[in-house]
This record gives structure tokens, sequence and C-alpha cells, in this order.
């Protein structure tokens, strides 16, 4: 089978000697083998495994992404971020909690974002609304 990771800037893997592939989505971890149904779904923040025919195995976290699966032996993952590795510890700990704490970031930051636009909206509306009656005396 033929590998394809992808971010928005690289290709991140691209190898053709691929048996299985293990991944997770919000279903939890399945695996892939030669002559798999397509295929198409989310992946969450995980780490991405696979064995070559030689018996390597290889591995990338992703951040998020989507896994599809084409003709049985084209497997494709474009990830908004991906981290290459040897050691599947290290990537299940250090980068997998990189990972999470940027997306809690961004959480926070477009909570943020959020609050001021709400807030900006709210000053628009007052200055378009009209004023109360003007009392005479």
């Amino acid at each position: 089978m033929r590998l394809l990771i992808t971010d928005p800037t690289s290709v991140v893997a691209d190898h053709a000697d691929i048996v299985s592939v293990r991944a997770e989505d919000a279903s939890g971890s399945f695996g892939i083998l030669d002559r798999h149904a397509d295929l198409l779904t989310a992946l969450t923040i995980s780490v991405v495994q696979w064995y070559h025919a030689d018996g390597r195995l290889g591995c990338c976290a992703v951040r998020r992404g989507v896994l599809s699966v084409r003709g049985g032996s084209e497997i494709a993952i474009a990830t908004r971020q991906a981290q290459l590795g040897d050691d599947l510890d290290q990537l299940e700990h250090i980068v997998l909690a990189r990972f999470r704490a940027d997306l809690e970031t961004e959480r926070t930051e477009r909570t943020a974002a959020t609050r001021l636009h709400m807030a900006a909206i709210r000053q628009i509306i007052a200055a378009l609304r009209p004023a109360g009656p003007e009392l005479t005396s």
C-alpha cells in the first residue's frame, strides 16, 4: 500500500511499501490492511503508526487531520501539523502534549476574540439606537 502524510507546507511521509496502518479517530483506534474498503474519517490528536514490508515501524504524531483510503491501497492523511519520530513514547508524551497545549491556547484565543467581537457589536448597536424621546420644559 502507499501512505502519504501531508501538512499545509510539505509532504511529511510518502511510502509505497506499507503493509499496515494504525490510526485513531473519535470512535477509537483502528487498523488498515491491504484491500481495505474506501474510508474517510477525521483523526484526533494521536500517533499514526505503520509497518513497512521489511518489518520496520514508522510513526508520526498528527494534530488532527483527515484520513482517506482509496482503492484499498492508497492511504492519504492531510493534517494541520505532523511530527515524524522513531521513538513512540516520545511522540506520545512530548509531541502530543505540545499539540494539546497548542489546541487549548487556540481555544482561549478564539474565546477572547469572540468576546471582543460581541463587545464591538454591542457598541455599534448602542450607537445606532435612536435616542429616547426628548424632554421639553
